[in-house]
């Protein structure tokens, strides 16, 4: 009797298959990636007597574990967080050594003295939405950009670029070596004036607790 012999498998349709399915997958799958702010923080210092602080010159942000504003101990919106910001570092309230001569704020006595001496106190519950704790963080920063993009104008009028166009083309890798060097001390004296790494934004995160024991004082 005959031996029958085993069919066949096609492999080409099989590899059709497989190759559809690795379409599909690299199609529909999310890679994550991580997200935060790019942030330079100031080194550590050994301070024996960390410096005093006018009341006047520190600008209170509290963001509760509802992801609500207190500015200086008034609910604020998210969208007026900037103004708010910006009359501060501007009020120039300051007087003698301590008088800012560029400040076009109404330079109250019970604000800020110049932005040199403003710090911007920023603290949040740990049940902040992070989300919200950024947008937060953006718009203290931008403040502080409205600022340097008028003082950038008004120090170098016949550039035609404010502080964070000429940034940007600064930290851009095709800019030319001679162009960077022409923008650099530009930038630098414009930080100087209105630097927050230091005594500008200051975060302060709650610390985490054990669990069944609340934090003491601040928002809940």
């Amino acid at each position: 009797m005959a031996r029958r012999k085993a069919p066949e498998v096609n492999a080409g349709s099989m590899a059709d298959i497989a190759f559809l399915l690795l379409i599909f997958f690299l199609v529909t799958t999310t890679i994550e990636t991580d997200s935060g702010l790019n942030r330079k923080l100031p080194p550590m210092e050994d301070v024996v007597d960390p410096p005093i602080i006018k009341e006047r010159n520190i600008f209170s942000v509290v963001v509760n574990k509802f992801n609500q504003l207190l500015v200086e101990e008034k609910p604020l919106e998210l969208a007026q967080l900037r103004e708010e910001a910006v009359k501060f570092l501007d009020n120039g309230g300051g007087k003698g050594e301590e008088a800012c001569s560029y400040c076009l704020g109404k330079r109250n006595s019970d604000s800020s003295d110049n932005p040199e001496k403003a710090v911007i106190s920023l603290k949040n519950d740990r049940e902040t939405d992070y989300k919200v704790y950024i947008a937060v963080q953006n718009e203290l920063v931008a403040a502080y950009n409205v600022l340097r993009n008028r003082e950038f104008k008004r120090l170098n009028p016949n550039l035609g670029l404010d502080f964070v166009q000429a940034d940007k083309i600064y930290n851009d890798p095709r800019t030319s070596v001679s162009e960077k060097e022409r923008l650099k001390p530009l930038l630098s004296e414009v930080k100087i004036l209105l630097s927050f790494r230091s005594r500008g934004l200051r975060v302060r995160r709650r610390p985490q607790v054990e669990r069944g024991k609340q934090p003491g004082g601040g928002m809940g």
